[in-house]
């Protein structure tokens, strides 16, 4: 009979570890499943939750800034200190969480404020008036003043469409900002051609009937996109294609009315018109093999603005940021502390 209880309770024992096993095995396969099902079937809500965690890893907060109904939608990490703040203003139908891969190689007691441009992801969309450049300048002033970011002089980022509207705001608020970087900044005549210009005369010529390459809505369009703004060759698979045409896809009516409205008249040369206006200090960086807007004008501005600091990156295209992002970090840091460095001189020795 005692023999019978040892067995029995042996057994039980056993049952327990299987039971156990049983529990974690299915406690762990849950979100792996839930992983795969969002790869496989809702690739876009993968890729918010990807920016959700990186933005968690890497210590931003998302804030609203609110301007008399108009809303601005921004991240941000660190407070004003030492070092000027950094305000980041992306490109042409991107978002603020861009950005992500370059302050991952930042400080982390800079403050940094990356901003959704006028009407972009989660900031207010109104009309054409706020998309040309000189009106993203004007609302982008507005959010400045709102957050009080223009307590103390600024270093101002753009990159793209967005070192278009920082070279412009520089030139019509200089008193704001202590110095500034653009990289691979629109709004520049560049002597040489591009693809994308060879793209965009085809446009004109079809007045606008055939498809922009920067408004992609096809996973075999959004691989198009990524080679003409990419020199580096990402294998994204075909479901995270997907996934991004799928987030871009509601907003494309919108994307095609501020792509019209920053190659119209008013806004396609608007930084080149500025430039003679620009006072501080200026460092451009540039991709080699960009094939959006040529590399020549990287020369034209440094022609044009006395004092000009030229980084030219080998092997790198249009989409710096997400190409170089160690590279450009450290290259930004290093300019900025060299300008600090300059004007704590210029002080000691007044």
């Amino acid at each position: 009979m005692k023999i019978f209880w040892i067995f029995r309770a042996a057994m039980a024992a056993e049952l327990d570890v299987v039971n156990l096993f049983f529990i974690a095995g299915a406690t762990l396969a849950i979100p792996i499943l839930a992983f795969l099902a969002s790869f496989l079937l809702w690739p876009s809500v993968l890729i918010k939750v990807y920016y959700w965690y990186w933005r968690r890893t890497l210590g931003l907060q998302v804030h609203y800034a609110d301007c008399g109904g108009y809303r601005f939608c921004y991240s941000y990490r660190g407070k004003p200190g030492m070092r000027p703040s950094i305000l980041m203003l992306h490109g042409f139908s991107a978002h603020k969480d861009m950005w992500l891969t370059v302050v991952k190689y930042l400080p982390k007691h800079l403050h940094i404020v990356c901003v959704d441009m006028p009407g972009h992801e989660g900031t207010t969309r109104t009309n054409t008036e706020d998309y040309s450049v000189q009106g993203q300048v004007r609302r982008i002033h507005q959010f400045v003043g709102s957050i009080h970011l223009n307590r103390k002089a600024f270093h101002l980022v753009g990159t793209s469409m967005g070192g278009n509207v920082a070279g412009v705001y520089a030139a019509c608020y200089p008193s704001e900002i202590c110095s500034m970087t653009l990289i691979c900044p629109d709004g520049i005549r560049h002597p040489c051609e591009t693809k994308f210009d060879n793209h965009l005369q085809d446009l004109e010529h079809s007045n606008f009937t055939l498809n922009i390459p920067l408004i992609p809505t096809t996973p075999d369009e959004m691989e198009d996109m990524f080679k003409l703004c990419s020199h580096v060759r990402f294998k994204i698979p075909q479901q995270i294609l997907q996934g991004l045409v799928d987030v871009r896809e509601p907003h494309n009516a919108f994307y095609e009315e501020v792509f019209m409205e920053i190659i119209g008249e008013k806004s396609r040369y608007a930084l080149h018109e500025h430039l003679h206006l620009i006072t501080s200090p200026l460092q451009v960086i540039w991709g080699k093999q960009d094939q959006v807007v040529d590399v020549s004008g990287a020369t034209v501005i440094a022609e044009l603005v006395p004092g000009c600091r030229v980084d030219l990156l080998d092997n790198c295209g249009h989409s710096v940021v997400m190409e170089k992002p160690c590279r450009t970090a450290k290259l930004i840091l290093e300019f900025i502390i060299l300008q600090q460095t300059a004007r704590s001189g210029t002080k000691k020795s007044s």
